[in-house]
């Protein structure tokens, strides 16, 4: 019998083939979305509640990845996700210190897509003329009841949809009858994201454009070159280059 850690990575690996194919022609569609918008001087919003604002974290300040990458952070960590209204108010604030302009795109990232920060931010940007990306797991998202009184979930307002193909729980691995563990969101979410910035960084490149590609700092220079980089995006950026 196989081990549990041998169960997990099988089927991981596995749903995470699907979720590529799934999603191949959505992330080739956003690659020239948000290529355009990149090449205009535009960032690239992302949000996620709880544990979700990790997998958002993963393309923000990366080396290798964009430099015009910025993140709506929640600072009680997702612990008021389901009071209605704070949503909207994470999106007031941190549209006032960066912006959050019209034809730029958003990331809103939640795997239940039913709690009502993340409906909140996507319909917030909506209103503002942005691109509305949820990451979700959209079989969980039929099962679980929202809590926003709109009555919708994120996908469900979202302009385009990368779905994670997660199962309802997240967990994979059977460890009981009744029991499941090992989940799948965030290394599904990430790789799907990560797909993402390469799809953009090859429209720039197929187009002529700049490649605003962060170095990691730990190599020669480079924190001057990052620098030099982000010196475009003055005060747009949650994240302060080094």
């Amino acid at each position: 019998m196989p081990s549990l850690a041998d169960t997990y990575y099988t089927t991981a690996t596995a749903l995470l083939a699907r979720a590529r194919e799934t999603n191949a022609a959505t992330l080739k569609k956003l690659g020239s979305l948000i290529g355009a918008s990149v090449a205009a001087g535009g960032v690239l919003h992302t949000f996620g509640s709880g544990h979700s604002e990790v997998i958002g974290r993963e393309i923000i300040g990366r080396a290798g990845g964009l430099v015009c990458v910025s993140g709506i952070f929640d600072p009680t960590g997702g612990f008021i996700e389901n009071l209605v209204g704070y949503g909207t108010k994470l999106a007031e604030r941190y549209d006032r210190a960066h912006g959050l302009l019209a034809n730029e795109s958003i990331i809103v990232i939640s795997n239940s897509g039913k709690n009502s920060s993340p409906i909140e931010i996507a319909l917030y940007a909506k209103q503002k003329g942005l691109n509305v990306i949820a990451l979700t797991s959209v079989d969980m998202a039929k099962l679980a009841f929202t809590v926003h009184p709109s009555g919708k979930k994120l996908h469900e307002i979202a302009d385009y949809t990368l779905d994670n193909l997660g199962l309802p729980g997240d967990a994979i691995t059977p460890v009981t009858d009744s029991v499941n563990a090992g989940p799948t969101s965030t290394l599904i979410g990430a790789t799907l994201l990560n797909l993402l910035m390469l799809e953009t960084i090859e429209w720039l490149k197929t187009n002529g454009h700049p490649l605003p590609i962060l170095r990691s700092q730990n190599m020669p220079n480079a924190i001057e070159y990052n620098r030099e980089l982000g010196k475009q995006y003055k005060g747009r950026l949650s994240r302060q280059l080094a």
